[in-house]
């Protein structure tokens, strides 16, 4: 029972401290029976949360999620989990081009950064889940990552010696499914907010930038950069949106968002990602193609190629790109540095408790 007192006991002393403050929320919740409801706590700048009446969260089953997270029970060969591809040290990301599935083959796409979820609402770099709970469902049976049947992951929790106590502490029920899986990943993943950053202090009016700082916010945030269109500057440093940015010309584009609607003018069109903690979330791209921010201050100034569906925002394709200099260049990589939160890196309430 000594992994029931950890998981719970501990994940709950955790988990509640610096993100969360049941004060803040402001309106009805579904009651579960014998659970704790917690509410995000919505950074200065951040857009508001609307908290979901299926899945509340709460202190049981953040702390199930959390567990869950990190055990590498859901894959087919016991040997990887959500964690293995979504490294807290690497900001929830993965250092690698493609990640490693269960079966030693790649992953399909680089491993999007897992932060921040709570204003998300399509998921993947191909949008192929539309909810936060479809979004946890996929990986597991995914014969390129986790590869194991729902039923199977669902047999080896309910003959755990853990997880049913854990699932009845959380939801109210010892029997467990995969639905109640996703909802308990979830709400570990809605907790993982990163809003501490020079650029965060900034907007707040606690810090100034440096000159070189400034002079790439206004790049960024105009023209020149031509960034802000899909990194917008309100906090998420995303639209969460779906863009062809010029990355490949028409022999080479990969289908993106097309698998998913069958619309051809979705050919090539990749999610749009947050620039927040790019320091530690390389290599770049939905395929890793690009190793550090400046190659890709570079791809955006000089590389960007012309094809069917390269996206109207795009507005100096046929240029190649936007022709940045060098001091433009450094200015904008100084900018997007000051985005840089590593207490995401270290925060005990997002440690694997196994």
């Amino acid at each position: 029972m000594n992994r029931l007192k950890f998981g719970v006991t501990t994940g709950l002393i955790l988990i509640c401290g610096l993100l969360i403050k049941c004060s803040d929320y402001q309106g009805d919740l579904i009651n579960n029976v014998g659970v704790s409801q917690i509410n995000i706590t919505v950074p200065e700048g951040f857009p508001k949360v609307v908290p979901s009446k299926d899945n509340p969260l709460t202190e049981e089953g953040v702390a199930l999620g959390r567990k869950l997270f990190f055990d590498p029970i859901l894959s087919k060969n016991n040997n990887v989990s959500c964690g293995s591809c979504h490294l807290q040290s690497m900001s929830f990301s993965d250092n690698r081009k493609l990640s490693v599935g269960t079966n030693g083959e790649n992953t399909k796409f680089h491993s999007m950064p897992l932060f921040n979820m709570a204003w998300m609402n399509e998921f993947f770099w191909n949008g192929r889940a539309k909810s936060r709970e479809e979004q946890a469902l996929k990986p597991v049976v995914n014969p390129l990552e986790m590869d194991l049947s729902w039923p199977e992951a669902v047999a080896r929790l309910q003959e755990d010696s853990d997880y049913p106590f854990l699932f009845n502490l959380a939801f109210g029920t010892f029997q467990i499914d995969s639905i109640l899986v996703a909802k308990a990943l979830v709400q570990f993943e809605m907790t993982l907010i990163s809003s501490n950053s020079k650029y965060d202090r900034f907007k707040r009016g606690e810090q100034a930038f440096t000159l070189e700082e400034e002079y790439g916010y206004t790049i960024f945030n105009t023209e020149m950069g031509d960034c802000f269109h899909c990194h917008m500057d309100n906090g998420l440093v995303t639209d969460n949106g779906f863009h062809n940015n010029g990355l490949d010309n028409d022999a080479d584009l990969k289908p993106g968002l097309f698998e998913v609607t069958d619309n051809p003018d979705d050919f090539g069109r990749f999610k749009t990602p947050t620039l927040r903690n790019l320091i530690f979330t390389a290599p770049y791209m939905h395929d890793g193609r690009f190793e550090t921010i400046d190659q890709v201050i570079d791809f955006y100034s000089d590389s960007v190629q012309v094809n069917q569906t390269v996206d109207v925002l795009m507005k100096k394709a046929h240029q190649g790109g936007l022709g940045l200099k060098p001091d433009q260049k450094a200015a904008l990589k100084a900018f997007l540095l000051t985005m840089t939160d590593s207490t995401i890196l270290t925060n005990p309430a997002y440690q694997n408790p196994n």
